[in-house]
């Protein structure tokens, strides 16, 4: 996938581009991108993606940013995987005050060479979010672009949607945010020196500190897994801010990898969350989170053995 967002390459061929946030690439966004893809390739031209970096579209529900499901560097590998050749993910103040016509017109007519577009029915674009996605068809007719909107994808009779996602991820309801997904919510995110007690427990574990601006799990703990030089590995995470042994620092995700023995401290590993088990709480004494993190090992393994993960 080509990135053309800070240069001034236009592609050669026509494009078909998909647009909107995408912030998280759920399925209904995976179908928005790979029918925008399909159509590329049927007109022998290039797929193509216009979305705002995430952290820069303002919102009204958290500190005036909306809570990112993924960072962009893993949102734009996931497009990537999904077959598209060419990004373009500018700042979202970069346009905000731009007129919905001239959008069409400087932006996907002129900028990505666009002979289609493809959205959401809730799309909307330009100053204000004044158009709409009826509004971005009509134009594409005025400017020779052939625009498809598609209809919301429902999992359960129910609309799959980022707001909808961010809930069950925040109540810890990871199954169904997992499954309206199409992937395991995690974080890909640098290992980083903890306090080494689970050593003298023989439960060596890594811990990854949450940044600032993703959507915070459910504190607990996780059935979860490990991406390892391309292997991977069942593992139990706890999520939150270890209450028994008195952290204060940022939230924590701290994973037992099972059958894994090595040094990883320093290295940036995708950990994936499966299944919540319990929710965080403050154990009397050592020797009792000891023993709960033996029976939370033994429950991963049940389930990791029942999903044949």
């Amino acid at each position: 996938m080509t990135d053309i967002t800070n240069s001034g390459f236009i592609p050669e061929k026509r494009t078909v581009c998909a647009l909107g946030l995408f912030d998280g690439v759920h399925r209904g966004h995976q179908l928005i991108i790979t029918t925008a893809v399909k159509k590329a390739q049927s007109l022998g031209g290039h797929s193509a993606v216009f979305c705002f970096k995430t952290d820069t579209v303002t919102s009204k529900g958290h500190d005036g940013r909306i809570e990112m499901l993924m960072s962009d560097e893993e949102k734009h590998k996931k497009m990537a995987e999904l077959g598209v050749e060419v990004l373009f993910s500018p700042d979202f103040a970069e346009f905000k005050g731009m007129e919905p016509e001239d959008f069409v017109k400087k932006v996907l007519k002129e900028r990505l060479n666009c002979s289609g577009a493809v959205c959401g029915n809730d799309f909307t674009f330009g100053k204000g979010a004044q158009g709409k996605a009826v509004d971005l068809k009509r134009l594409g007719e005025k400017y020779d672009i052939d625009v498809e909107i598609v209809s919301p994808l429902l999992m359960g009779g129910e609309v799959i949607s980022s707001t909808e996602i961010r809930r069950c991820v925040r109540e810890g309801e990871i199954a169904k945010a997992n499954e309206m997904l199409g992937y395991h919510f995690g974080f890909c995110l640098e290992v980083e020196h903890g306090f080494q007690r689970g050593r003298t427990w023989d439960f060596p574990t890594i811990n990854q500190q949450i940044p600032k601006g993703r959507v915070m799990p459910k504190f607990g703990v996780y059935c979860s897994a490990v991406e390892i030089d391309g292997n991977k590995y069942a593992g139990v995470t706890n999520i939150g801010v270890k209450p028994t042994v008195h952290v204060e620092t940022a939230p924590l995700a701290e994973t037992f990898i099972m059958d894994y023995h090595g040094d990883l401290y320093g290295r940036k590993l995708k950990l994936e969350l499966h299944e919540f088990l319990r929710p965080e709480k403050m154990f009397d004494s050592f020797d009792s989170l000891r023993e709960e993190i033996a029976k939370n090992k033994e429950q991963a393994v049940r389930y990791f053995e029942e999903n044949k993960i």
